[in-house]
């Protein structure tokens, strides 16, 4: 079992920036994919962004292209999530997810483990 925490959500006005940490209790064997998901109230989970274990693929929603990076420190079992000219569009629980396959698929249903979520909230 993998236990995913996350920290760094906030209130914040539009325009402006946040980072989102998540830390794994332990790492999986093998390599795999961590990525982020956000849900706002009333919607479906959806997927936000998505990188592999090396690093060299990342993957993003086109609602958050060239605003938000995902980036990963295998060492510390951590992925972030820096979030550029927020919009209120973006508020929503972000959820940190680990895929075993390492493919960082946009289906929820296909990531094994999930943190508790944590709320981000941009202010017009």
């Amino acid at each position: 079992q993998v236990q995913l925490e996350e920290s760094g959500g906030g209130l914040v006005p539009a325009g402006e920036s946040l980072r989102l940490s998540c830390t794994g209790s332990r790492r999986p064997v093998g390599r795999y994919a961590m990525g982020w998901f956000r849900q706002a109230p009333g919607k479906e989970r959806e997927f936000v962004a998505g990188i592999s274990w090396s690093g060299s693929s990342t993957y993003y929603a086109d609602s958050v292209k060239a605003r938000f990076t995902i980036s990963r420190y295998n060492a510390d079992n951590t992925v972030y999530l820096q979030m550029n000219n927020l919009k209120p569009e973006d508020t929503a629980v972000y959820y940190c997810a680990l895929d075993l396959s390492d493919r960082a698929r946009r289906d929820p249903t296909f990531w094994a483990y999930w943190g508790q979520g944590t709320q981000v909230t941009v202010s017009s």
